[in-house]
């Protein structure tokens, strides 16, 4: 029967092809089974449904890692709905909500999305971003333009650093911070400007060259932050790191952080200058509440009289490195002669773990923004995402 059925098929073959019918795969099928192919193959059938009733909620796995972060922002977003409503008019036309808004952005730290455009194109089919944020299947995208329009609001109301305390005033988190012990650092912050844009205050000098990218000859001017200035980020500062490293333009980023689990506690972004550090760290250790004596951890840079002195007027013991090449430290041996000393300097060097996702992970190598208030606002808001990294598996220790 195979052999009679396959030699019709064959003469029928080139009338299959010009016009085909409902037939096709039930005679395909049958050729299949003659021929000794596996009929339990599926088909290849490209074809969607019109409507689903799967919620974005079951399709994402429960031991998920963005499940336990979700909790956690969710209620600390939630003890800011005081402060999101006073932002916003009470008549009007309804904004998107503001939680939303930063929900996606900490999506954008955690994936190491480079802009908020890409994150937009992301939140269109990937169904476990909509599922963060809170988005259904359906729901329309936002323009990307929301982010701009309403970062000043959120600017405004320094909803980043609410955040930051929100999340660290959380029940389950709070035993996870140390009250008595500290470390702090610094580090540069790339400007989104070219050393191209740093010109003369006073508006001398060549005039720019024609072009999109035109060229500029920089050898024999001398260039400093006090007779020159970017045109397009005027808050950035031309600064180097140490000798060695080439001076760029930049910010300078600050963090407090706690020493029994190496969370960030605080943060301050500030120009780069060669004081920048001691003061941020004096600003920030200041604003913590008074509990009795504490200790911070810093580097040599630190160890200097006027630092040392602040921080005991504060009631803070220096752990500071002793910086003895070629000068007497500002500490001596009532300080360094206790363990918790070395274990303070031991300890301190985690700060930069936090450093470096946020520069990695978090896009902070070089910014997106320009200015020192928008640039702080997303150094604040990452710091806070590398924390809800943290703390998810802190709890499950």
């Amino acid at each position: 029967m195979c052999r009679l059925f396959l030699a019709r098929m064959v003469s029928a073959s080139s009338r299959l092809r010009k016009n085909p019918s409902p037939n096709r795969l039930r005679s395909d099928s049958v050729v299949a089974h003659c021929l000794g192919l596996a009929a339990m193959r599926g088909r290849d059938r490209q074809t969607g449904k019109l409507f689903s009733y799967v919620s974005p909620e079951a399709l994402v796995p429960a031991d998920h890692p963005l499940r336990a972060i979700k909790r956690l922002a969710d209620a600390a977003l939630d003890r800011l709905s005081g402060d999101f409503g006073a932002l916003y008019a009470a008549t009007g036309r309804p904004s998107i909500a503001p939680e939303m808004l930063l929900r996606a952005l900490l999506l954008q730290a955690f994936f190491s999305l480079r802009s908020e455009r890409q994150l937009m194109q992301q939140v269109t089919y990937n169904m476990l971003f909509r599922w963060f944020i809170g988005l259904a299947m359906d729901a329309p995208v936002w323009d990307v333009t929301v982010f701009t329009k309403n970062r000043d609001r959120l600017l405004e109301g320094e909803i980043a650093r609410g955040f930051l305390v929100s999340l660290l005033a959380d029940p389950q988190v709070t035993p996870l911070l140390s009250s008595e012990h500290f470390s702090v650092d610094g580090t540069l912050i790339e400007a989104w400007a070219s050393m191209k844009s740093f010109r003369p205050k006073d508006g001398s000098g060549e005039p720019p060259a024609p072009g999109r990218n035109a060229e500029r000859d920089f050898h024999g001017e001398k260039r400093s932050n006090a007779t020159h200035a970017s045109t397009t980020d005027p808050d950035a500062r031309l600064f180097r790191k140490s000798s060695g490293q080439p001076a760029q333009l930049c910010h300078m980023g600050h963090l407090l952080m706690e020493n029994r689990n190496g969370l960030v506690v605080d943060t301050r972004l500030t120009q780069a200058t060669g004081t920048a550090e001691r003061e941020a760290a004096a600003s920030m250790l200041g604003d913590l509440p008074a509990r009795g004596r504490i200790t911070v951890g810093g580097d040599k840079l630190f160890d200097t009289q006027d630092f040392v002195a602040e921080m005991r007027r504060l009631g803070v013991t220096p752990h500071v490195a002793q910086h003895t090449n070629g000068r007497r430290s500002a500490i001596d041996g009532r300080t360094t002669r206790h363990a918790g000393y070395a274990v303070s300097q031991r300890v301190r060097k985690r700060i930069e773990e936090a450093f470096g996702w946020m520069k990695t992970v978090g896009g902070l190598r070089k910014t997106r923004h320009r200015g020192t208030a928008r640039v702080g606002w997303q150094f604040t808001l990452t710091a806070a995402a590398y924390n809800l990294v943290r703390i998810p598996k802190l709890l499950a220790a």
